[in-house]
């Protein structure tokens, strides 16, 4: 069982790039606006959709906690860099 080997579903990237005024219309949370909030659109269409019958958005869903746990991945990968740059710098 070897790990790193993450494979990325399409539709699943986080994006920095958002359409602000759809997630503004959408009515998602500030607390919920983040690089995966143009999944969380859909997802939350659908939940509406289908009076939030779990059975009914899996893809989306799935898609959307991927996604979060991508722009997870590239936190830590991002702070690895930093931790590296610092190391660098002190000695």
């Amino acid at each position: 069982m070897g790990g790193g080997h993450h494979h990325v579903t399409p539709g699943s990237e986080p994006r920095k790039d958002q359409d602000l005024q759809a997630i503004k219309d959408a009515k998602i949370p500030l607390a919920w606006r983040d690089t995966c909030s143009h999944i969380l659109i859909n997802l939350n269409k659908c939940r509406r959709e289908t009076f939030w019958n779990p059975n009914k958005c899996e893809h989306d869903r799935h898609i959307y906690e991927e996604c979060e746990y991508n722009a997870y991945l590239q936190r830590v990968e991002a702070k690895v860099q930093v931790d590296k740059i610092k190391a660098a710098e002190s000695d």
